[in-house]
């Protein structure tokens, strides 16, 4: 079979098999393993994609919240660079892309078992995409409200509903397309939004205060507000524990260290860069809601191009959350292509975000709660999936992996890897203890006055937890070793499921 949109392509039926159908624009494969021949692209490509996903607004609002919190300017880069180090960790993720030929989700069945990969691996990623969809969806719907009143069209309390529809509509059109789709288009919203930002830059940076300094503040306080900083910034690129779904579809020899940098640099220069701007900016004004103050240090014309930065800067953004998100779905066993479950957790996303933007009073409040508590939850999952990948030299068995009947490879203990689910069980626990957040204050962190070390000690913590527990688990450490491993790896069972393959392909 060719790889032309001419011909006949596997279908993804969620289930990991695929049977050929007329070929349309729409990807096909979901978390389905991707064969040889249709591997294609360049490392280079990921650059344009990650960059397009990150130029946007939760930047330049994360870089306002560090003034905002107390920090001075030059505390606030340095808490930026140490939190923009993250984007090397989700680089480091995406190498098992083109290693196991499948996504993220399907990966991290060698982490947690099939079984336990629905609740820790899909599950909680489904989780935090949605919550990502639904901010952007809403903070596009409140920018666009604010651009057509800035502009003269001042639309009916009950007609503002159709604005948040259109922006969802658009928010997962290319996720509905797929990766070819997103691939293609990253590059223009990437140099689009980028120019915009450019010119942001130029007026703010003309307009900052640069004899700004921050109220003092006492010992204690002072720890607490650099390590909440910190946090902020970190989960950002925490977020993104999905770095292998974009690049599965890179051929099986890629380079790592081109496919790990090249996604590295994508997150990390938009999001310095922007994250520089909102410092700057919360200098001269206040950040507290950017959309009703920027107009203070922008001409009036430039006004309504930053609302709309932040209207498509969330659509890109969602491209990728909701893409991710459908592929979450389906590892949570649901048996449907990819692009209805990108439609079906897109609806829940839309449902959830009208709530917030027309009936919650609390939207700003709900926002902050969830990305201090992602921070818990994201973290040591990351470390884990990044421990994982060295301690296998990213070796994966991508037709393994869609294995999902008892005694596969990643069945391991009726569906379980207790490593895995252990060390996040108890990289949470950690988390949890030792964070401060405006919701509530873990012991550990009342103890230390306030000092939130979740994002520091529960990555570190369950990392090598689950080293050690990887190392002493033997034989069920790695498939390869475990009995029967080496049958079901280069024995009848994979022989069967390769012989399928070919001949659905």
């Amino acid at each position: 079979m060719t790889n032309s949109t001419r011909d006949t392509v596997p279908r993804d039926d969620g289930a990991g098999a695929a049977r050929p159908v007329p070929s349309s624009h729409v990807e096909v494969r979901g978390i389905d393993f991707i064969p040889d021949d249709e591997r294609h692209g360049r490392p280079f490509d990921l650059f344009w994609v990650w960059m397009g996903s990150n130029v946007n607004y939760l930047s330049f609002t994360f870089g306002g919240l560090l003034i905002l919190i107390g920090l001075s300017v030059w505390e606030a880069i340095i808490v930026t660079l140490l939190g923009s180090l993250w984007w090397i960790a989700v680089g480091w993720l995406s190498v098992s892309g083109p290693a196991s030929g499948t996504p993220s989700v399907t990966v991290m069945r060698a982490m947690f078992g099939i079984r336990g990969n629905r609740i820790f691996g899909a599950g909680q990623g489904l989780v935090i995409g949605l919550f990502y969809e639904i901010i952007n969806i809403t903070v596009a719907t409140f920018a666009t409200l604010a651009l057509l009143e800035h502009v003269g069209v001042h639309l009916p309390a009950n007609a503002r509903w159709a604005v948040l529809l259109v922006i969802a509509m658009l928010s997962f059109v290319l996720s509905v397309y797929g990766y070819d789709a997103i691939v293609k288009a990253s590059p223009y919203f990437s140099a689009a939004l980028a120019l915009a930002f450019v010119v942001l830059g130029f007026f703010v940076f003309s307009q900052a205060d640069y004899a700004y300094t921050a109220e003092p503040l006492e010992l204690k306080d002072h720890w607490a507000a650099l390590l909440l900083g910190y946090a902020i910034v970190a989960s950002g690129p925490l977020s993104w524990g999905t770095g292998a779904d974009y690049s599965r579809y890179l051929p099986k020899r890629t380079s790592m260290a081109a496919v790990g940098w090249w996604t590295a640099l994508g997150g990390v220069l938009p999001t310095l860069f922007i994250s520089l701007i909102g410092i700057f900016a919360a200098t001269a004004i206040d950040m507290t809601d950017p959309q009703l103050t920027i107009h203070e240090i922008v001409p009036s014309w430039f006004a309504p191009i930053f609302l709309g930065i932040v209207i498509v800067g969330c659509i890109t953004n969602n491209a990728l959350v909701a893409y991710s998100a459908g592929l979450s779905a389906q590892g949570l066993g649901f048996k449907a292509p990819r692009f209805v479950m990108v439609l079906i957790t897109g609806l829940i996303a839309t449902a959830a975000a009208y709530w917030l933007t027309f009936l919650s009073s609390g939207f700003l409040d709900t926002m902050e709660y969830a990305l201090e508590l992602t921070v818990t939850i994201l973290g040591p999952l990351m470390a884990i999936y990044a421990v994982d990948i060295f301690l296998r030299r990213n070796r994966y068995d991508g037709i393994s992996l869609n294995d999902e009947r008892p005694g596969a490879p990643f069945w391991y203990s009726a569906g379980w890897f207790w490593p895995g689910v252990i060390a996040q069980l108890a990289g949470t626990a950690v988390a949890l203890l030792m964070a401060n957040t405006t919701l509530y204050i873990g012991p550990i962190a009342h103890a230390l006055n306030g000092a939130d070390l979740s994002a520091i000690v529960a990555p570190v913590l369950a990392g090598a937890l689950y080293a050690v527990l990887w190392r002493t688990a033997a034989p069920f450490g790695d498939p390869t070793r475990r009995p029967g491993g080496a049958r079901d790896l280069q024995g009848p069972r994979t022989h069967e499921l390769t012989h399928q393959l070919e001949e659905q392909r």
